[in-house]
């Protein structure tokens, strides 16, 4: 049972499932089963956010959790990691809340819970951010992957501020995230590209025809986050996902991207449904062992120093490497 003050944050923080729904959001395409799929995403965040921000400790949290089914659980996972990172910052950013979640049991979900943490940043002035990640040391891909809690925040500009963050194109300040300020408004297009999968409801045309609305530089970032989305998140079936891979044209690398990031995240948390392998064979032309063969191959840092791309992020050397693969690939002749 919550204590009196988990209750209390609960009531005033949580918001109610109603409340990120395509109805509500004024997305369309609502009471479709493509969307209905797609709402129960943000709607398993927001469970997560409330056992979260409300449990007196990490062992009632993870039982909820992990009693969430498979397909959703990271999801679950993803707003107890928001719920957490805005409880240490409310205790003056000891992030001890958040180092528990993400070294326990949040570890097979550690690409989804930097994302949920990436919710809370939405919510919190960025002087808080400077702990909204705690130290690390011993788990995978920190600091590399923290980048996807920027990816997270874009998202929720995207998701909850479309008209401004999607129908205006504003561009948030630069912030230095692990020192590379330039950077941070590629990875927060990466997640408003994810978004925009779900405003157009999974709806391929309508998707690519958000994405080439914004300026041909933030295109390719925005790709990303789409492949990502559809792989990780589904509501297509195999001849619109077919229409989507077309629709990206040249920038089908960076679709192919997102589509590796997505089943590497899938795989790590040791459960891959259907609609994501069915993605990763229709939008990257291969098998989910494929895809995680050329996510560990390509891995940040496993291709040793290289002191001309330092000042680029590991995690933006990860993806070049990535696109490179289809880049070749899409050279190939026949």
């Amino acid at each position: 049972m919550p204590s009196f003050l988990g209750s209390l944050r609960q009531f005033v923080l949580a918001p109610n499932l109603y409340s990120v729904t395509f109805a509500k959001r004024g997305f369309p395409g609502a009471g479709s089963p493509a969307t209905e799929q797609l709402e129960a995403i943000p709607q398993a965040v927001v469970c997560g956010f409330e056992w979260g921000i409300a449990a007196r400790d990490l062992w009632d949290v993870r039982r909820r959790l992990e009693l969430v089914e498979p397909e959703q659980r990271g999801f679950a996972y993803e707003g107890a990691a928001m719920a957490f990172a805005v409880r240490d910052a409310m205790a003056g950013g000891s992030g001890r809340l958040t180092r528990e979640l993400l070294l326990g049991p949040g570890a097979p979900h550690v690409f989804l819970t930097y994302i949920g943490i990436g919710f809370a940043m939405a919510r919190l002035p960025r002087p808080l951010w400077r702990t909204i990640i705690p130290g690390l040391t011993g788990s995978p891909y920190y600091p590399t992957m923290t980048w996807l809690a920027v990816d997270g925040y874009g998202f929720d500009l995207a998701y909850f501020h479309t008209s401004r963050y999607v129908d205006a194109q504003r561009v948030p300040a630069p912030y230095p995230w692990e020192g590379s300020p330039d950077y941070f408004p590629r990875a927060v297009d990466q997640g408003i590209g994810r978004a925009l999968w779900f405003i157009h409801g999974a709806a391929p045309v309508a998707v690519a025809a958000a994405v080439n609305r914004f300026a041909e530089a933030r295109r390719p970032d925005l790709w990303s986050g789409v492949g990502l989305a559809a792989t990780f998140a589904g509501g297509c079936p195999a001849e619109g996902l077919a229409v989507l891979r077309e629709a990206a044209g040249d920038h089908w690398p960076q679709l192919g991207l997102g589509v590796v990031f997505a089943i590497k995240a899938r795989t790590f948390a040791g459960h891959v449904p259907e609609h994501s392998t069915l993605a990763t064979e229709v939008l990257a032309g291969m098998s989910v062992a494929d895809a995680v063969r050329i996510s560990d191959r390509t891995e940040a840092g496993s291709n040793g120093r290289d002191p001309a791309r330092e000042t680029v992020p590991l995690y933006e050397q990860w993806r070049s490497r990535i696109r490179a693969h289809f880049t070749d690939t899409a050279s190939l002749p026949g």
